[in-house]
């Protein structure tokens, strides 16, 4: 229920009608305002929000009409009724052209006046709910659709940020190759994606990743015997264009090679400094067309493998000069010394070929690899007359010697590549039975690799002549090493040790 009155305007150059009408609509509660002619009506629908207008049509200065025409250029919405004491059929059609909604003839009677008021204000009240309505369903209709375009974006947005993902977390090229081709399949669904480098010189393609799928088995090679790769390499050659731009083909499309195979195709240039580095290509062999926001995902894919291949290069140049770098110092370190020299390279091969033969996995090999060759770098910081010394060592002396494997491991950890190396190399004078250095670690408490180390550099150091002694046979190296399983090295890595020695020196063993 409202509280304000209705307002309503009643315009008439008849002092009396005013009076009267003004009296019978302020008995009835309404607000009423009244004019003699359309000037003064206007400035009061300036000034006062006016829900219905009485207005006669014969007035000075702007007649009835004129002034229901004012009205529907100012507000369209407010309900205009005409009373006129002289109707004809001109004015009935010109009131209808001014947007009037209802035609009362004089004299009017108050009650047929205020019955007319009642429902003009009903009706305008429906429409102006129904206005509403239509608003606020238009509202609601355009919220839904910005709802789905909301939700297209977070899609999209999640389905980049996925890509990204997945690329930060593959390191080597091979990998990426097969992470367009993993993504092109979940992102895409597609049937078939190849990756294929591509030459420039002779404008040839090498498969060199692809995913799995039944029709190239069945389908393929019963239509042409041969199989998909070598019928899409031609195919994607054909429809490649000379600036090599992404190409879409969303319609089943004749070849003379692949005709009735493939119904969507999708070919995406990967390229490095704007040369073609490879092609990644997704086939659909059934109902799934290709659309432009396909093309849009298999670009960024493109795009992010482009660049995940050039951070690996160059991170793999920037780990090749670091090596070379510390290799350089250990190099340095043993022309220091004639009897150790390629120590180090010994001591990398012989642990190489004990991690080989526990069964150690390919990272493994690496770390063991890396570390073997640099496990003595940290003597760099000893004194020369303490490593070079020829007799025995000092208590003290041997203690500056203790310190090489952290001061190795400090130098690589300034890198901040290598962690798991650092640790290696840290450990690799640990014994199995916890006397060894520089923390004292036991049995499985030492890094794995360490203990591999351990036996690696110790085989080495008595097999090599030393500024204090010399060599040892091997048979008596291999006897001391035996002998010390389970107090200075690891069982299991005595035995893999023991394995390889007789592999290496089966007459002498």
């Amino acid at each position: 229920m409202r509280k304000d009155p209705i307002k309503v305007l009643i315009v008439d150059d008849e002092e009396g009608i005013l009076d009267v009408a003004e009296g019978y609509f302020q008995k009835k509660g309404y607000q009423v305002y009244t004019a003699p002619n359309g000037v003064e009506a206007l400035e009061v629908l300036e000034r006062v929000n006016i829900e219905c207008l009485f207005t006669d049509i014969n007035m000075p200065m702007m007649d009835g009409l004129e002034l229901a025409e004012k009205v529907r250029q100012i507000e369209s919405t407010l309900p205009v009724v005409v009373m006129t004491g002289f109707p004809s059929l001109e004015n009935s059609i010109q009131t209808l052209k001014n947007g009037v909604v209802d035609y009362l003839i004089k004299p009017v009677n108050l009650e047929q006046m205020e019955l007319t008021l009642k429902r003009i204000l009903r009706e305008r009240e429906l429409f102006v709910e129904n206005l509403i309505l239509k608003e606020e369903m238009g509202r609601q209709e355009r919220l839904k659709q910005l709802n789905v375009e909301l939700l297209d974006r977070i899609e999209e947005v999640n389905t980049l940020n996925r890509i990204m993902e997945d690329f930060s977390n593959t390191d080597s090229s091979y990998g990426i190759f097969n992470k367009v081709v993993d993504l092109g399949v979940d992102e895409l669904k597609a049937d078939k994606v190849f990756f294929h480098i591509y030459s420039d010189q002779d404008r040839s393609l090498v498969q060199v990743a692809s995913n799995d799928c039944g029709i190239e088995d069945e389908q393929t090679r019963n239509l042409y015997g041969s199989d998909l790769s070598e019928l899409a390499s031609a195919f994607i050659l054909d429809i490649l264009d000379g600036e090599h731009n992404p190409c879409l083909i969303s319609e089943p499309r004749k070849n003379d090679r692949i005709d009735d195979v493939v119904h969507s195709l999708m070919v995406v240039p990967l390229k490095i400094r704007d040369k073609t580095f490879g092609i990644a290509s997704a086939f659909s062999f059934n109902e799934k067309l290709f659309d432009e926001k396909d093309i849009y995902y298999m670009s960024f894919i493109t795009q992010k493998a482009a660049s995940a291949i050039e951070n690996i290069a160059l991170y793999e140049n920037i780990y090749d000069n670091l090596f070379s770098t510390l290799y350089a110092f250990v190099t340095a370190l043993e022309v220091r010394d004639l009897y150790t020299r390629k120590h180090s390279t010994r001591v990398a091969k012989y642990a190489d070929m004990i991690a080989a033969e526990m069964g150690c996995t390919e990272e493994e090999m690496d770390i063991i690899n890396f570390a073997g060759s640099l496990h003595d770098i940290g003597k760099i910081g000893i004194r020369d007359d303490i490593l070079l010394k020829p007799g025995r060592l000092t208590d003290e002396e041997y203690e500056k010697i203790k310190e090489h494997p952290d001061i190795g491991a400090d130098i690589i950890s300034k890198l901040g590549l290598w962690d798991r190396e650092m640790e290696i190399i840290r450990h690799h004078h640990e014994r199995y039975d916890g006397t060894g250095y520089p923390d004292g670690l036991k049995g499985e408490n030492i890094p794995k690799l360490s203990r591999i180390l351990c036996v690696a550099d110790s085989f080495d150091a008595m097999a090599s002549d030393r500024a204090y002694r010399k060599k040892m046979e091997k048979r008596e190296v291999i006897k001391i090493i035996r002998e010390n399983s389970g107090t200075q090295f690891d069982p299991k890595v005595v035995n893999a040790f023991l394995n390889v020695a007789n592999q290496d020196l089966p007459d002498d063993f």
